[in-house]
């Protein structure tokens, strides 16, 4: 994925946000996936479309998911949850199963589980096994939290993710940071400038939620521990105004514009939750590409 700042000196705000929406990377369920006929209809070719494994659910149908996006001409990326693994074989077979389709990035995250169903605690046992590696897996995104995490204390992310870093570097792993949905950007910006030491050179994705009912996306953020933004998001004088759906809109102009202010920032695009259907997220950030590509071809008032 080509990372947004690389052409941001000497761009305007509308080229970022066009750049942004065309490179975005988005979320879908097995079922979203393997039920849309016309998934290269939603979305542009080589879009990386991350797998989610629901809490019970039959890994084959990742597996299956993920074939389905390759062969529409998109980039899978399954989610591998550490503390759903119940043994190291079954760990083989799951890594078995996407590489033998094609599948070479995951996304590693622990997963809902309270407790492990086998051998791994966290992400870190994952890597550390060296399975990974044994399946000439290279390419891993880890989860951040801006918000916090709803059980980790913030010195305990912090070290984990310094070893997901050097494991990266010792490894020759291109390793890659997506955070959780936010609906506050400064409440980001502070969590990138203060874990920028431990994160570097890992390129970092913002979370954010696509277009939905504003009481889907509250109860999404409560079940996923992001409580401070929506919080801020509710206090603000303008969410009576929002009380019957929410766009990312907002953040998005700002987004952009650290970009632009910031060519040397980690951050390196977006991902999108599409909480409200896969198809209202693929038109929404179809159409600020198209507002976008507008805005560009505007004639310039400088001087005028």
């Amino acid at each position: 994925m080509k990372l947004v700042h690389e052409q941001a000196q000497g761009t305007d705000q509308g080229l970022i946000l066009q750049d942004l929406a065309r490179e975005a990377s988005i979320e879908a369920t097995p079922s979203q996936i393997l039920d849309t006929h016309d998934v290269a209809g939603l979305l542009p070719g080589g879009t990386s479309v991350y797998v989610p494994f629901l809490p019970g659910a039959d890994f084959q149908r990742t597996v299956d998911a993920c074939r389905k996006l390759i062969g529409d001409g998109m980039h899978p990326v399954p989610h591998v949850p550490a503390r759903a693994v119940e043994s190291h074989d079954q760990l083989r077979d799951w890594l078995a199963g996407l590489t033998e389709t094609g599948t070479h990035r995951i996304m590693l995250i622990a997963g809902d589980n309270d407790a492990p169903a086998g051998p791994f605690d966290d992400t870190l046992g994952v890597l550390e096994s060296g399975l990974l590696a044994d399946h000439r897996i290279h390419q891993v995104g880890i989860a951040g939290h801006p918000d916090g995490h709803p059980v980790a204390g913030s010195d305990l992310i912090t070290s984990a993710m310094a070893r997901k870093r050097d494991y990266a570097i010792e490894t020759g792993t291109h390793m890659w940071v997506v955070t959780q949905f936010a609906f506050d950007s400064d409440t980001f910006f502070e969590w990138l400038e203060q874990h920028c030491e431990v994160m570097t050179p890992m390129p970092v994705y913002f979370g954010l939620a696509g277009p939905t009912k504003l009481t889907t996306l509250i109860a999404y953020a409560a079940r996923c521990g992001v409580g401070v933004s929506a919080r801020m998001m509710k206090r603000r004088p303008s969410a009576a105004r929002l009380l019957t759906s929410w766009t990312p809109d907002g953040l998005m102009q700002s987004i952009a514009q650290h970009v632009i202010d910031e060519p040397h920032s980690l951050l390196a695009g977006i991902h999108v939750f599409p909480f409200g259907g896969l198809e209202r997220s693929a038109q929404w950030l179809h159409g600020l590409c198209s507002e976008a590509n507008e805005l560009n071809q505007q004639p310039s008032q400088a001087g005028v």
